[in-house]
């Protein structure tokens, strides 16, 4: 069973985010057209509501309107917006299905919002698949609903000062989890880890993959004008997502492909509060959560250690804990019985030792440059 590669950062991201919102977020990011037709609209402070979905299947809240077909532009939309009634787009916004459209969602369903025009985008968006924008003719607002969720788009300035703060913060949290991973390792190369290491690694990881989903919902909101921020993100990322999986597999107490998969979507769901409790993660690992985890000693396979040496393929990574069973044992073993194993071969040995010296060197220099 091999550790996660590092391009699953933004499946695990993705993963995260609620796919709806994220998915109207891409719709209306700066740079696309559908943008830019809501901006029209917006800075001539006309106001609309404009419908995203399939028209056959909404026909039933329509009341009235004018059937069109056309293919959307943002200046024909901007047009449109001047008329009474909803505007309908197909499901992907190349098409303009009707106009002057009378909408009739169901009054009995519950909406907190006081405007005509938002109770009216909130309803429909509750009772139907479909994605309801309303931009507000005096606040100068626009509101996104999607399953009776609401997401306010805020002007560009304030959603990048807003990404730029948390990456600011995404930094200090990714430091820490340096920290606390060099510290990790030396003490598995000198066997004394305590679950208590392993349980801090793990929430600072999760904690910074937390903060990446984030940044994420940002960069989307900012479409064209957040490549700068994501390329920041992605530099900040590189190794974490890899790491962690391979810590999951490394103490899972029973490391089985249905174990870990339960693991990393239980830490994936785990409330924040619950983040903060040792007893509940060493949990998710298979534990007792009143396991006194300051003095538990715990040993790795060797996941997180041989992940790290170049030009090892996880195939190899995997043969080898089987072989070994543990980071000591592989520590432990000549080089003749490291040969041994299928896929290693002599050159290969010859790095695997070579990898494992530099780690140990390049953790003692790391330790001493934190301290």
């Amino acid at each position: 069973m091999p550790p996660r590669s590092g391009e699953e950062l933004k499946e695990e991201l993705e993963s995260r985010q609620d796919s709806r919102i994220v998915r109207a977020l891409e719709m209306v990011a700066p740079g696309t057209a559908l943008r830019e037709g809501i901006d029209n609209i917006l800075h001539a402070h006309t106001g609309g509501l404009i419908v995203i979905g399939d028209a056959d299947e909404l026909a039933f809240l329509f009341s009235g309107g004018i059937k069109l077909d056309l293919d959307y532009s943002p200046e024909l939309l901007y047009e449109l917006a001047k008329m009474d009634g909803a505007i309908v787009l197909s499901s992907n916004a190349t098409k303009i299905a009707q106009v002057n459209v009378q909408l009739t969602p169901d009054p009995t369903i519950l909406t907190f919002e006081t405007g005509t025009r938002h109770r009216t985008a909130e309803r429909v968006s509750k009772q139907v698949d479909a994605i309801v924008i309303a931009v507000s003719e005096r606040r100068e607002v626009v509101s996104l609903y999607v399953d009776g969720m609401k997401y306010i788009l805020e002007d560009i300035p304030v959603v990048l000062a807003k990404a730029n703060q948390a990456l600011a913060t995404l930094d200090k949290y990714r430091t820490r989890l340096d920290q606390v991973s060099t510290r990790l390792t030396a003490l598995e190369f000198e066997g004394g880890a305590t679950l208590h290491d392993v349980l801090t690694v793990l929430q600072r990881a999760e904690l910074v993959t937390r903060m990446a989903v984030e940044i994420e919902r940002y960069i989307v909101e900012l479409g064209t004008e957040g490549r700068l921020i994501e390329m920041q993100l992605d530099e900040t990322m590189v190794g974490v997502s890899a790491d962690k999986g391979a810590l999951v597999h490394d103490y899972l107490l029973e490391d089985t492909d249905e174990g870990f998969a339960l693991a990393i979507e239980q830490l994936i769901r785990l409330p924040h509060q619950d983040l903060l409790d040792f007893g509940r993660l060493a949990e998710l690992l298979g534990h007792d959560r009143k396991l006194n985890t300051l003095d538990y000693p715990v040993s790795p396979r060797g996941f997180r250690i041989l992940g790290r040496i170049p030009r090892l393929p996880k195939l190899v990574v995997q043969r080898i804990v089987d072989e070994f069973g543990g980071l000591e044992e592989l520590l432990a073993a000549t080089d003749g019985e490291l040969e041994t194993v299928d896929g290693v071969g002599e050159i290969r040995a010859k790095d695997i030792r070579e990898g494992l010296r530099r780690q140990q060197e390049i953790n003692l220099v790391d330790r001493y440059l934190q301290t």
